[in-house]
């Protein structure tokens, strides 16, 4: 026993300090968000601190990363050539699925505090939470490189490198812009603690993007009464062109 004891004691003595834990405590500006008729975007402001039991270790330094994904829906993707003086879809291609709308927001370039195998098991990056499966390499990268672009262009898909406020070491903050052109639905904020790389601890949170008043309704019925909401915009559209008419003859008279 004596024996054990020594063994015991001996091997703490040279096992290496595990390392303090890190964890997030965070919030929302807002947690939900209401599409009416007006609705030309919002800005929510993520900001958080970082809980420890010990002092934080010495070393690679603390880095925050922060992702918001819209619901995701499959996508096709088509490649444009020019036929005959035109130019017209070719080839494409079916994403499984796509987020909606995606912003990642980091205290530096992400890779660089993120590694390719953390990337793959959390799928942090635009390029891995996009899932494309059956594809060949070439045409993977091609057309979600397409995707990429598009929705950039539309501002719903961001990287914004260097948009983490990280102060002490504890404290941060960011805010991201969603457009207007927003999917309804359940969007998953996500913020990522990383030291040399590796992932320390995983905070979510989600934001309830919903349409209201008009919106609701309109939308309400296209999708449940087609055949009335196809009658009322066809009803709608003769009483406007019969004002126009109206108001045109009597400015004539």
């Amino acid at each position: 026993m004596r024996a054990l004891a020594i063994i015991c004691a001996a091997w703490f003595a040279i096992a290496p300090a595990a390392a303090p834990a890190e964890t997030v405590v965070a919030g929302l500006s807002l947690d939900t968000i209401r599409i009416t008729a007006n609705f030309d975007g919002s800005e929510i402001l993520i900001f958080g601190a970082v809980a420890r039991d010990a002092p934080a270790p010495e070393g690679d330094p603390l880095e925050v990363i922060v992702t918001v994904e819209g619901p995701s829906e499959p996508v096709a993707v088509r490649r444009k050539a020019r036929r005959f003086g035109i130019w017209v879809n070719t080839d494409g291609v079916e994403v499984d699925a796509a987020p909606s709308f995606y912003a990642v927001s980091t205290t530096g370039p992400l890779e660089e505090i993120l590694s390719d195998v953390e990337d793959l098991r959390h799928h942090i990056s635009i390029e891995r939470a996009i899932r494309a499966v059956g594809l060949g390499v070439q045409d993977q990268e091609n057309f979600i490189s397409a995707l990429i672009r598009i929705r950039e262009a539309g501002e719903l898909y961001q990287t914004l490198e260097g948009e983490v406020n990280l102060r002490d070491d504890t404290l941060f903050d960011t805010s991201i812009r969603l457009p207007a052109n927003l999917v309804e639905g359940d969007y998953r904020t996500r913020i990522i603690l990383t030291r040399g790389g590796n992932v320390l601890d995983v905070f979510e949170q989600d934001i309830s993007v919903r349409k209201v008043g008009l919106e609701r309704l309109i939308y309400n019925l296209a999708h449940d009464r087609p055949l009335v909401y196809g009658i009322l915009s066809l009803a709608i559209a003769i009483a406007a062109g019969w004002l126009a008419s109206a108001v045109f003859r009597y400015i004539r008279a």
